[in-house]
């Protein structure tokens, strides 16, 4: 019986890892997770925050998730829009979930990642 998502893995290229950790924990405001020694030697990097965890592995042959994503709630999106804006980073709002706000935004390496907030 499933009880809940563990993580989500997404790719990223070799070398990448600098880039993944100033996004993920210096942007997004996660905190990176060390990975047992026998899988931190494939490369990557683990984050998390609270109960959400996002796992970056190496792949060869990258190619960023364009439309796949995992969908990242929020608490006080237009803020959380604003930090990202300010630090750089693409917001593009999307109305068409209804009872949601939410946006889409890309990593440094280009995968697609939506943060969304229920209305009240």
């Amino acid at each position: 019986m499933l009880a809940a998502v563990d993580h989500v893995q997404l790719a990223a290229p070799a070398g990448s890892e600098d880039a993944l950790r100033a996004y993920y924990v210096d942007v997004l405001g996660m905190t990176e997770i060390p990975k047992p020694a026998v899988l931190a030697a494939r490369g990557g990097c683990w984050f998390g925050a609270g109960a959400v965890q996002l796992h970056l592995g190496i792949e060869a042959n990258f190619r960023p998730a364009k439309k796949a994503h995992p969908g990242l709630r929020v608490t006080g999106i237009e803020a959380y829009a604003a930090r990202l804006k300010s630090l750089g980073v693409s917001v593009t709002w999307d109305h068409d979930l209804p009872g949601h706000r939410r946006f889409y935004s890309e990593d440094p390496v280009g995968n697609r990642l939506e943060f969304l907030e229920p209305d009240v």
